[in-house]
């Protein structure tokens, strides 16, 4: 039996049916739905062991600054201290050239870190994903003495 030359190029250039696709994609969705919850508590872990690891960047720079100077920025001071020299008292006499950072990072959340001085005692927070003071389980704060 011999398949004439058009009909064989009519059955190749053929798509896939609405059927088909529609299959492939309820597939993908199944997959997916199976795959993103157990990517999610990932992400959430990933994020707060980032914040933990900036904290100790920051915490690591504000040695720096008190190793040269003396003393930690104030908390009205705050962490941009690191960053460019502070005008205020107490006013560093002994300030890093470029600083003790190239820019205060935000945390994973798109957050502002928090920093206290409180007389020597430094600690610097990140409110977690609620970007609240406080907070239970994933939205715990990340702090310093964590």
């Amino acid at each position: 039996m011999k398949i004439s030359r058009k009909k064989f190029l009519t059955r190749s250039r053929r798509g896939f049916t609405l059927i088909e696709i529609m299959v492939v994609v309820v597939i993908l969705g199944l997959l997916a739905a199976l795959v993103v919850p157990r990517i999610g508590p990932q992400v959430a872990e990933a994020q707060r062991t980032a914040a933990q690891t900036q904290i100790r960047s920051i915490e690591d720079a504000l040695e720096m600054y008190r190793m040269n100077n003396g003393f930690y920025p104030s908390t009205q001071q705050g962490l941009e201290a690191l960053v460019t020299a502070p005008t205020t008292s107490p006013v560093p006499k002994r300030y890093l050239e470029g600083g003790y950072l190239k820019k205060v990072p935000e945390d994973p959340w798109g957050n502002p870190y928090v920093y206290y001085n409180r007389d020597g005692r430094i600690q610097v927070i990140s409110y977690g994903p609620d970007g609240e003071e406080g907070g239970e389980g994933v939205n715990a704060d990340i702090t310093s003495e964590d």
